[in-house]
């Protein structure tokens, strides 16, 4: 299998896919990490799925009009991300009910006008994630949004970090708390579009889950699970993809596979550490 791999590393495979779908997924999970820290404190972790499954929707239909996929895609979540945003806070049905009835109804769409237009081959990519097929545009635009909001969570880290852990306090304090709320959900729909080039639609969540619940399981500090969390995530990442190469496997679905192997090894060092100090 090593063998196998060494063969497939011609200058042309390095050049034009490897080193684009390594840089692109890096960029893409550094996001995904760190915001996934504010989300799952937040309990809107599955946000990162319903977007996802919106994104998949406008996928198919740009790619049924012959328009830009993610140029369709991008303020089409941006705006669902706004308008669950807004149910979760003034409407009735809220938290994963609106998920849940955005999610479906998208997907569903895409799945009828995509299998309508038969282009149901030509959208699958969407739904299970093709790393390997990213070209240089689709890095290019991964790589300048995803420093983009870096930089935007640097930038407001503190307000991020207040807005995350108590919400009333901070508007009690004059903080435009709806601003960093709308702000949070902008970044996870910027970073869920990328992603759904990686992961796809149905896995891109667990780049947002799985790297905040594995350092929450040893560290307690909201830094501290924020720092965790972006290594995690990018080695997790890294393991998934070569581990894909070798073994001839899905990339999205491996780098899954090393999140949950590394959570449970997380759970186990944080249940030891937790013996140690009763004992």
């Amino acid at each position: 299998m090593i063998d196998e791999l060494i063969s497939m590393m011609t200058p042309e495979f390095v050049s034009y896919i490897l080193i684009p779908a390594l840089i692109g997924g890096v960029a893409v999970t550094l996001c995904s990490a760190l915001l996934g820290v504010s989300l799952v404190l937040k309990r809107y972790s599955m946000i990162g799925d319903g977007l996802s499954h919106v994104g998949y929707g406008a996928l198919s239909v740009a790619a049924v009009m012959n328009l830009a996929p993610l140029k369709v895609a991008l303020p089409v979540v941006i705006a669902a991300a706004f308008i669950l945003l807004r149910m979760n806070d003034n409407s009735k049905l809220k938290g994963d009910s609106a998920i849940a009835v955005f999610s479906t109804t998208a997907l569903a769409i895409g799945i009828l006008v995509s299998s309508k237009a038969g282009l149901t081959n030509d959208v699958s990519h969407y739904m299970f994630g093709s790393i390997l097929a990213m070209d240089h545009n689709d890095v290019i635009l991964s790589v300048v949004l995803s420093v983009l909001v870096l930089i935007t969570f640097i930038v407001f880290y503190n307000k991020i970090f207040a807005v995350t852990f108590d919400e009333n306090f901070s508007r009690a304090s004059g903080m435009k708390v709806n601003f960093y709320k709308m702000l949070i959900a902008l970044l996870t729909a910027v970073t869920v579009v990328l992603g759904m080039m990686m992961m796809g639609a149905l896995l891109i969540s667990s780049l947002i889950i799985f790297p905040a619940v594995t350092s929450m399981r040893i560290f307690r500090s909201f830094r501290a699970v924020v720092v965790s969390s972006a290594i995690v995530s990018v080695v997790c990442f890294l393991l998934g993809f070569f581990i894909s190469l070798l073994f001839d496997t899905a990339p999205g679905a491996s780098v899954v596979i090393v999140n949950v192997t590394v959570f449970g090894l997380f759970s186990l060092i944080g249940f030891l550490r937790t013996l140690g100090k009763k004992a």
